[in-house]
């Protein structure tokens, strides 16, 4: 069968014109800018340089919506952590209109949802796919039809010096199968960025710090010489309570050395942090968390022994009061409760205000 030459020009027109009513000629433009803290932030900008107005789909401008930047390091593509969510077909609400001229610019901070956290060149670019990236159901088919379900942008290059050097001061701990999610046998999950992976690395060290400390204290004493430190927290000492405190805070210290316990950041709620006893070692730090100080009263070292505390393998304590003071007149009224009472033991390793 033949075809003129005016025919196929007719065609390739109508296409073109379809190509144009749907994909919009979109400018996508990434700049990355590495913090002091590690963290590492890009900005995306969308700009509509063209006539008319043109759209896309809102859940591709938002990383905490969708996958929206492809990011390789030395050339190897690196796991993306963060959500895929099931939703309804989008709506026309769901789009953000560009007039022309106008741009929509987000930043995002990347080492939250990808693992950015081993040294390499990072080349990051905006790089989304969707049939519905452009069109709403009703322009599917078309869309589908003309391949026409993308956006990317330029490609931004970051080198980065990583967190810490593998194997350094681990202690002999497990690393969790050499999981890129696991730095000196200390594992992340719940989209911890570089900076938070960083933090809990330090109050770790200086919770295994306030533990051997109390260690230290409970090896040189016994029940018959213990001083304030222990009867403020403990109450009054007997051999067998004694030995129970002494074997409590072994379990802890251990458990810092030798486990690989494994911190997820995904809480936002306003406690310090979650365990589920049943399942050592995985702590689940909230908002309190990031906001308290590394060491003195109710800090991020001591809300690691507190929570390290509860699992069943560990102490198994319960939550029998909260706070200094509940947990001083726990002390004196039932000593055995405070043993089996995850504040007592917090407030023990961390000594403030420092008692002999």
């Amino acid at each position: 069968m033949k075809f003129s030459s005016k025919f196929l020009l007719s065609i390739f027109a109508t296409l073109a014109f379809s190509a144009n009513a749907i994909k919009p000629a979109l400018d996508v433009n990434v700049d990355v800018e590495t913090l002091t803290n590690g963290d590492v932030n890009a900005t995306l900008t969308i700009t509509n340089n063209h006539k008319g107005q043109q759209k896309v789909l809102s859940w591709y401008t938002d990383l905490a919506e969708e996958h929206i930047f492809h990011i390789t390091r030395d050339g190897v593509e690196v796991q993306y952590m963060g959500p895929h969510y099931k939703r309804p077909a989008p709506t026309e609400n769901d789009y953000i209109k560009l007039k022309s001229g106008q741009s929509l610019t987000k930043t995002f901070e990347l080492t939250a949802n990808y693992d950015m956290s081993e040294a390499g060149q990072y080349d990051i670019t905006y790089d989304v796919k969707s049939l519905h990236l452009y069109s709403n159901p009703g322009q599917l088919k078309k869309a589908e039809r003309l391949n026409l379900a993308s956006l990317t942008s330029n490609t931004a290059s970051v080198y980065l010096e990583g967190l810490l050097t593998k194997g350094g001061t681990n202690k002999g701990k497990p690393d969790g199968g050499g999981s890129s999610d696991c730095i000196d046998g200390t594992c992340f999950t719940g989209r911890c960025s570089n900076s938070q992976q960083t933090e809990i690395i330090s109050a770790l060290a200086a919770a295994d710090s306030i533990a051997n400390n109390a260690v230290s204290y409970l090896n040189s004493h016994s029940a018959s010489n213990v001083t304030t430190r222990y009867t403020t927290w403990f109450g009054n000492a007997t051999s067998a309570r004694f030995n129970t405190a002494k074997a409590n805070f072994e379990a802890i210290d251990d458990a810092i050395d030798n486990q690989p316990v494994t911190f997820d950041c995904s809480c936002k709620k306003t406690y310090f942090a979650y365990v589920y006893p049943s399942q050592p070692y995985k702590v689940y730090l909230c908002r309190a968390f990031w906001n308290a100080n590394e060491l003195g009263t109710d800090s991020r070292a001591g809300t690691i022994i507190h929570e390290l505390s509860h699992f069943n393998v560990v102490a198994g304590t319960d939550d029998v009061v909260y706070g200094q003071s509940g947990a001083k007149s726990l002390a004196i009224s039932d000593p055995d409760q405070a043993l089996n009472n995850a504040d007592s033991h917090e407030y023990f390793a961390e000594n403030t205000p420092n008692l002999n």
